[in-house]
């Protein structure tokens, strides 16, 4: 039976060998196979005396028998089911849970993992498909046809049938469903029944791969999917061919020894932040056009070379001159002064932009005295969101406290 041991720590928390959980101890195995994942060059987490310590990135990184789990936190209170309910809706807000399509409006999106999220995602994308039938695709194919047709591939034939005269090798056309789509995702499938520990996500995975013949384990690169051009058949694959891009991508098997093959799915937690704290922003306000990432030429070389400057949250109101800069933070603050970076930072911003007003915003459940400088009639602020694992109420406290600094800033209900 596969280990179903799941270590929950927190982001910047540290974990170490010997650490217990449901009597599953993380071991130098798992160690090992996380250095050796450091090694690809990714910043996931740092490297500590016999452990790993987890920095701004969260999400999920499976190790073969064990998960770790890797949630978001701004305060010392909470639970971490708290957290990771908040962490899920969070990606669903800014769309890495796209639920839009009629065949995932039935997942039940706040009561699980996140890798379990997304293999539910796939496993539903791939039955609503097989309901709609498989489509078929013209492949070549290197095959003995009792008929020559196709293109005789002379030095195989040769070799392969100088007893058996009567068969011809030769590459032709075939039209049925083992092409190069379906392969993908019959190896995600794969991927699925034996990265997972959920029996009930392993017996769906056995109910699909019937629908499918066996297909030959192809060598995943992210080139395979470029070249696949989503057309009108294919329309229907496009978020099952994101998902299995995301899964196959992300998946770092052990070739040695097949022991500690590693699949992670992790978030910057500040790019989220951002996004999510954007989108909000942009579906619910009307009086202004909010835009994420303007870029805007700062320097330019005289013969090379050349920089920007990119403010996180740009809003423009539709009628009036007015224009504000918010730069957000993902980071618990427990004083009223900022970093003094930050602060140049959107000083920067309010006069590059000629922004009236200019603020910082974090998360966090402390009331602050949100003080401010101005300077003529630009304003900087610090603004702190209270955050909730009630997704709808965490939307509702950043539109409160921006409608606090701003009072004419109206949102849609």
């Amino acid at each position: 039976m596969k280990n179903k041991a799941v270590f929950t720590v927190f982001e910047h928390q540290t974990l170490k060998v010997g650490d217990k959980v449901n009597d599953v101890i993380f071991l130098e195995k798992h160690l090992k196979a996380l250095v050796k994942y450091y090694g690809n060059g990714l910043s996931y987490f740092d490297l500590v005396h016999k452990g790993v310590k987890f920095c701004h990135f969260v999400g999920v990184i499976k190790i073969n028998d064990i998960t770790i789990e890797i949630l978001p936190k701004v305060d010392k209170g909470s639970e971490k089911a708290e957290w990771r309910k908040l962490l899920i809706d969070m990606l669903r807000v800014v769309g890495a849970f796209n639920i839009a399509a009629p065949s995932t409006s039935s997942l039940s999106l706040k009561n699980n993992f996140i890798l379990d999220l997304y293999f539910e995602l796939f496993l539903k994308e791939v039955e609503y498909l097989v309901h709609l039938g498989l489509i078929k695709q013209y492949r070549q194919q290197d095959s003995n046809q009792k008929v020559l047709k196709g293109k005789l591939q002379l030095s195989k034939h040769l070799r392969k049938n100088i007893v058996h005269k009567e068969q011809f090798f030769v590459n032709h056309t075939v039209y049925d469903v083992q092409h190069k789509v379906h392969q993908l995702l019959y190896k995600t499938l794969r991927l699925i029944y034996d990265t997972s520990s959920n029996p009930l996500i392993e017996g769906k995975v056995k109910q699909l791969l019937f629908y499918f013949p066996q297909m030959p384990d192809i060598k995943v690169r992210d080139t395979e999917f470029q070249r696949i051009i989503i057309n009108r058949k294919l329309k229907n694959y496009e978020q099952a061919l994101d998902i299995a891009q995301l899964l196959l991508l992300n998946y770092h098997p052990d070739l040695a020894k097949g022991e500690n093959d590693v699949l992670a799915l992790m978030f910057n937690m500040n790019d989220l932040w951002e996004r999510f704290v954007c989108v909000t922003l942009q579906r619910k306000l009307k009086d202004y056009n909010v835009k994420g990432q303007v870029n805007k030429l700062f320097w330019k070389g005289q013969k090379n070379g050349q920089s920007y400057m990119r403010p996180d949250i740009l809003l423009e109101h539709k009628s009036k001159n007015l224009r504000v800069v918010l730069d957000t933070k993902w980071k618990h603050i427990e004083k009223a002064t900022p970093n003094s970076n930050d602060l140049r930072q959107l000083y920067a911003y309010s006069h590059f932009f000629n922004a009236d007003k200019v603020a910082l915003v974090y998360p966090g459940n402390i009331d602050l005295n949100s003080g401010y400088y101005q300077e003529g009639n630009k304003e900087c602020a610090i603004i702190q969101i209270r955050c909730s694992s009630n997704i709808n109420t965490f939307i509702e406290s950043i539109l409160t406290n921006l409608n606090c600094w701003l009072p004419k800033l109206n949102h849609q209900n």
